[in-house]
């Protein structure tokens, strides 16, 4: 069985390599998906595997990187596709 979940990650996230950090711990946790920056100057991501990996990621981006300051993670749980395969930095 495979969750799937919608991140809006607010603090210092942009310009601390946030992205990667969480593009190569998604990939060694087996999770699908993206992440971006956004407009405002927080990111989004879309992530989508077992439960326990999805929870661990989660977990993960609630902290991030060296050099990131998280304020906030939205989580909004969203049905599972097939649309997904592996994890990458969209721009």
């Amino acid at each position: 069985m495979r969750t799937r979940v919608r991140l809006r990650i607010a603090g210092r996230v942009q310009g601390v390599w946030y992205r990667g950090a969480t593009e190569a711990h998604a990939r060694k946790l087996g999770v699908d998906g993206w992440i971006r920056n956004l407009p405002d100057g927080s990111v989004e991501a879309l992530i989508e595997g077992e439960p326990g990996a999805v929870r661990a990621l989660v977990a993960w981006c609630r902290t991030g990187p060296p050099g990131a300051r998280v304020t906030d993670v939205t989580e909004c749980p969203e049905p599972t596709g097939d649309d997904l395969a592996g994890f990458r930095i969209r721009h």
